[in-house]
């Protein structure tokens, strides 16, 4: 493990990029690998779960190439992948295991997946039980990794209401219809990030969502080839929620943060911060890849305490760490419920984010899935270290935690945060905090 220090700051200024978008990441890289012909994609994230997935692939007999600029993908089809005898070691991300679950599915042989620690206790029955009726045999421990997955040549087509909102259930059982001889039915009753879709749309799928009352039903007619295409991918929307929270809790700060993805499922913690009363501003808007894109400035801002509803905090799992150290800088008291979800990420992040607050002598109170928090006026004593649990958000929000807090704040393990943000700390100094 690497302990990390980070040290009260003077400012946070400059002009900066982030590493590209990981979720979309994860899912161009695998839809270019069963598309038919060749794929181009730009500003992929280079971190560790996206080099753990490029390897997997790999063994999976896809032909992919990494240059500085772009990695090239030559497909090999919905149900060509090739079979290894090597396990899938899948890290720390349950995204590309659910993702990657799916699409196995599609192939006619039997595959071993694990991960690290952390992955290996998520629970993965919300994937096995659908996959399940769609044709596929899986040996799991318990419902969690290791697991071994034999797929089939044809998935049967399923019509499935996804009992909680996510979009990595969504993605897995849409990726597992596109070798169905008929028409999948997903129907979401909260809107989830919709990146699978747009991906999907952009690989020539023949996909259709429609508006029922508050429900969205998205439909997929499987077994029609998808097509390589170039895709460009824009900044992490949560990389740049946590980045951009430094600007906004030191004085005398400004950061603008470039080509930052604003799709309208990922943006909730924007709006929270403009409820907050947070400077941020968004400029040059574009579309790159059907997605909306835009430049993001952050200011120094005198935040006020919010109350997060159970829909609110859904659109905004990622960042309900990095919400929490805002709101205990906060004017007045701040809290969130409903967020049950947060239990099953990389750690529990309900418990991780109240003991962490309560070791910077924050406070902070449990209640149901959620937590209450006092915010303190910039008056955050520090001189604490943090528990990450291995979860790459708990350390990144907390070592922006220390650029303001009086004291010095010190993380456990530093090493974590490679699985999303690799350049974090660099990047974090060049623009005036003081992490070691």
């Amino acid at each position: 493990m690497k302990s990390l220090l980070s040290h009260k700051t003077n400012s946070i200024n400059g002009t900066i990029t982030i590493p590209g978008d990981k979720s979309i990441s994860q899912r161009a890289l695998i839809l270019s690998s069963v598309a038919i012909g060749t794929s181009e994609i730009y500003g992929l994230s280079f971190s560790e779960d996206i080099l753990d997935l490029i390897k997997n692939l790999k063994l999976l007999g896809v032909n992919i190439i990494v240059k500085k600029e772009k990695v090239i993908i030559k497909g090999n089809g919905i149900n060509g992948l090739k079979k290894t005898n090597n396990i899938l070691h899948m890290g720390n991300s349950g995204t590309a295991t659910r993702l990657m679950m799916g699409i196995l599915s599609n192939q006619d042989f039997a595959t071993k997946i694990t991960g690290d620690k952390s992955l290996n206790k998520r629970p993965m029955d919300r994937i096995i039980d659908p996959l399940i009726k769609m044709g596929a045999e899986i040996k799991s421990n318990n419902n969690k990794l290791p697991i071994t997955l034999r797929g089939v040549s044809e998935t049967l087509p399923i019509k499935y209401v996804l009992p909680i909102p996510s979009a990595q259930v969504k993605s897995c059982i849409l990726f597992a219809s596109l070798g169905t001889p008929g028409i999948t039915t997903v129907i979401e009753n909260i809107l989830t990030r919709n990146h699978t879709e747009i991906l999907l749309k952009l690989f020539g799928a023949k996909i259709n969502i429609k508006k029922e009352k508050k429900r969205n039903l998205i439909e997929l007619q499987g077994q029609k080839d998808l097509i390589g295409t170039n895709i460009n991918i824009c900044g992490d929307t949560s990389s740049a929620a946590i980045v951009g929270a430094a600007a906004l809790l030191n004085q005398n700060s400004q950061l603008k943060i470039k080509n930052v993805n604003i799709n309208k499922t990922r943006n909730t913690f924007f709006k929270v911060l403009k409820q907050m009363n947070a400077n941020i501003c968004f400029s040059n808007k574009k579309k790159k890849s059907n997605e909306d894109v835009a430049d993001i400035t952050f200011k120094s801002s005198k935040l006020k305490g919010i109350h997060l509803k159970k829909e609110t905090v859904t659109g905004m799992i990622d960042e309900i760490p990095i919400f929490s150290v805002l709101a205990s800088f906060a004017s007045g008291n701040s809290s969130f419920s409903g967020g049950k979800e947060l239990r099953y990420k990389e750690s529990d992040r309900i418990n991780s984010i109240y003991k962490g607050l309560l070791a910077c002598k924050a406070q902070v109170k449990k209640k149901g899935d959620g937590l209450i928090i006092k915010g303190k006026k910039n008056d955050i004593y520090g001189n604490s270290k943090i528990k990450t649990y291995f979860d790459h958000r708990i350390a990144m929000s907390f070592l922006i935690m220390g650029t303001a807090a009086k004291k010095t704040i010190k993380i456990d393990d530093g090493n974590c945060i490679k699985t999303s943000f690799p350049n974090f700390v660099n990047l974090m100094n060049n623009i005036g905090a003081k992490i070691k």
